[in-house]
């Protein structure tokens, strides 16, 4: 069953003397973006979870954050320069537009600059053995992953689900223009009798074979049978996509794509009302597939 992109996991823990919590959430992306936070005195734990995460997802933008403290307060507390940079960056831009909008602004204390997150962050003493400390976080890694894991799953099913049922609406609306495709050809036989008897001023009817040759160009022109064709086909591949356990997102990104062309051809042949009612059925229904299909791992 597909994944979805959208997930969450977080742990707490303790050991060697700190404190710390994971938080590790994606949503949705073209591919995979993996961003990690954690403090840069941890050597090697970024490149761990980096290449555990590279072999648990395939797609979407992954955060992942350790905020780290000593129990006894020791370790030094430090500014991250780059952090209070980008922070204040992003306030002087708020307040900005803020102002420009009319809105009042008020002063923005240190303190509470100091306390945003990743402003301010704990550095380990220099006599510390950090050794039992990453060896304790990175064995982490793999709970806080199999967590992750298991909520994107978990969107997976409903988003299944979801698309599941759309699939059937999708069968049931090709399974009516098939119903319809009759008595369109009646009204089609009907119509082009009545114009041509008009063009031709012949009181007596319009000539059989010109009909016959104006109903073969029309019957080339508007069959749609192809595309009812082509769209159980899709109907077939996108149930076989959502029973993968491999990441299929791009196929359906795809497959909508196709879907949505199907549509729009059957459409602009229709030439009966009708037809045209079910096919932008069709349309409505493909769109909020489409929608679903973006957040498919």
């Amino acid at each position: 069953m597909p994944q979805s992109m959208t997930g969450f996991a977080s742990t707490a823990s303790e050991d060697a003397g700190y404190n710390w919590v994971w938080d590790l959430r994606s949503v949705n992306a073209r591919g995979l973006d993996i961003k990690i936070r954690v403090p840069d005195w941890l050597n090697g734990l970024e490149e761990a979870l980096r290449n555990s995460l590279k072999k648990a997802v395939a797609r979407g933008s992954v955060s992942v954050s350790l905020k780290i403290t000593r129990r006894d307060e020791v370790g030094a507390q430090f500014i991250n320069a780059d952090e209070l940079a980008r922070v204040l960056t992003q306030l002087t831009a708020i307040a900005a537009e803020a102002e420009a909008r009319g809105l009042p602004v008020a002063p923005v204390q240190p303190t509470e600059i100091a306390g945003m997150r990743g402003v301010m962050e704990q550095r380990a003493m220099a006599d510390d053995d950090l050794a039992p400390l990453i060896e304790r976080l990175t064995s982490d890694i793999p709970e806080l992953i199999e967590q992750f894991v298991a909520s994107r799953a978990q969107e997976g099913a409903a988003l299944t689900q979801v698309l599941s049922e759309q699939i059937d609406e999708v069968v049931r609306l090709v399974t009516a223009a098939e119903a319809v495709l009759d008595a369109r050809q009646d009204a089609q036989i009907a119509g082009l009798h009545d114009a041509l008897s008009r063009v031709m001023d012949n009181s007596g009817g319009a000539d059989p074979d010109r009909v016959a040759q104006e109903l073969a160009i029309l019957a080339v022109k508007t069959d749609v049978r192809e595309e009812i064709d082509r769209l159980k086909a899709h109907v077939d591949a996108a149930r076989t996509h959502l029973t993968s356990d491999q990441p299929v997102g791009r196929k359906l990104d795809f497959l909508m794509q196709e879907f949505n062309r199907e549509a729009n051809t059957l459409c602009s042949k229709a030439q009966f009302k009708d037809l045209t009612a079910i096919g932008l059925d069709l349309k409505h229904v493909i769109d909020q597939m489409r929608e679903q299909v973006q957040n498919v791992e």
